[in-house]
């Protein structure tokens, strides 16, 4: 796999795929963390005189423009990390992208607007999408692959414009690649996983390949609920989805029989909802009470996760433990975090929102192994699938 050194980019165009897809909060970045991964990458191009075109995207804009997921604030935050003004194209193949890039001079740098503003991006027609990505690589002359976070996605902007032009992974993947290959080869054990979050769904597909590889796998936040239900406990009015308890029955009996530790709550911390006026309660994770939902683990659980993660070799984390945003649910996520940076163990912390949770509880990256911006891209990593967009780079 080609790396941006091994390109010559001087006076030419380069199409750059960055990992943008920020939280905002009020028409400003929440938590610049994807942005301040992608500052190597944009730096050195700019620094060896090439003409910079950044694409991404933003959230789920549902393939037409949206105000609300313009990457304006990410332009404006991507400015003030440089020190100079970011252009921001008014459209991503059309007039104002071609006027801006036609200004362009050797060491300046432009963005183009969201990508997922055109349906063709994420189309699963391959014409469709190849239409444009065709557009896209006629932006430029050679092209850079630095956002991980969207290297598991077969978009136009990921997989086939890297088909189309002389390619080459960014600092920022190569980093990536490098961090996440210590979770498949060669681990130091124990190997321990720890699982949380509200966004389920991917990293619950996970837990099959990871029962296999891991010694002990943490689960808290929402990722426990499905496996606390199968159980037979009752959990509230707690994120579930029901039709992953059945499977989670099915996890625990892989687990048991592979010899891997499945480790569940044993208190929570409810309330009626996520608010930060609302009373918080500890109950034990087999006694939720109807009307109320799990936000947090326990102080119990908390105790027994932290005893878990300082006997480890190797940890892998992927989701907070509650909803860290609000103090009365941030105390599971900041004692596993404070672990981590304590122990000896080589950490990956997986996830956006896992990074995102650490720095707004006071932790900067560089306390911890290595931070990923990527959630769903780490995962399949780390069970040995297929990354379109790395697999891209490494067409002939």
């Amino acid at each position: 796999m080609k790396t941006i050194d091994d390109l010559a980019v001087a006076g030419k165009r380069v199409l750059v795929r960055a990992d943008l897809n920020v939280p905002l909060d009020g028409g400003r970045v929440a938590d610049d963390g994807r942005i301040t991964a992608s500052l190597a990458t944009l730096t050195t191009l700019m620094a060896s005189d090439a003409k910079v075109i950044v694409c991404a995207h933003l959230g789920r804009p549902g393939g037409k423009p949206d105000p609300r997921y313009s990457l304006a604030p990410v332009a404006d935050r991507l400015g003030e990390l440089l020190g100079r003004q970011v252009k921001l194209t008014a459209d991503t193949v059309g007039p104002s992208a071609y006027a801006a890039i036609a200004a362009l001079r050797p060491g300046g740098l432009v963005m183009l607007e969201n990508l997922r503003f055109d349906e063709a991006e994420t189309s699963h027609d391959n014409l469709e999408r190849g239409v444009f990505a065709d557009r896209l690589a006629g932006l430029a002359e050679e092209y850079v692959a630095d956002g991980f976070g969207a290297m598991h996605r077969k978009h136009a902007s990921v997989y086939d414009v890297a088909l189309r032009l002389p390619s080459a992974a960014g600092y920022l993947v190569q980093a990536e690649v490098a961090a996440l290959s210590r979770l498949t080869a060669d681990i130091q054990r124990p190997y321990v996983v720890l699982l949380g979050g509200a966004k389920v769904t991917d990293k619950f597909d996970a837990v099959a390949s990871l029962i296999t590889t891991a010694d002990k796998i943490l689960v808290g936040g929402a990722m426990a609920f499905p496996f606390l239900a199968a159980q037979g406990h009752k959990v509230g009015t707690s994120l579930l989805n029901t039709s992953q308890v059945d499977i989670a029955a099915t996890y625990l009996d892989q687990a048991a029989r592979a010899g891997t530790e499945i480790i569940l709550p044993s208190d929570v911390i409810v309330a009626t909802g996520p608010a930060a006026d609302t009373p918080p309660e500890v109950v034990a994770a087999d006694a939720i009470p109807a009307d109320k939902m799990g936000l947090d683990i326990g102080p119990e659980t908390a105790r027994l996760f932290t005893s878990r993660l300082r006997t480890a070799g190797t940890v892998f984390w992927n989701g907070p433990m509650g909803v860290f945003e609000l103090s009365p649910y941030a105390g599971g996520t900041r004692a596993v975090a404070q672990t981590l940076i304590d122990s000896d163990a080589f950490t990956v912390i997986g996830g956006g929102d896992t990074g995102a949770a650490t720095r707004a509880l006071g932790f900067p990256d560089d306390m911890f192994g290595y931070v990923s911006t990527g959630g769903g891209a780490s995962l399949e990593f780390i069970q040995g699938e297929t990354l379109p967009g790395l697999a891209a780079l490494e067409e002939p």
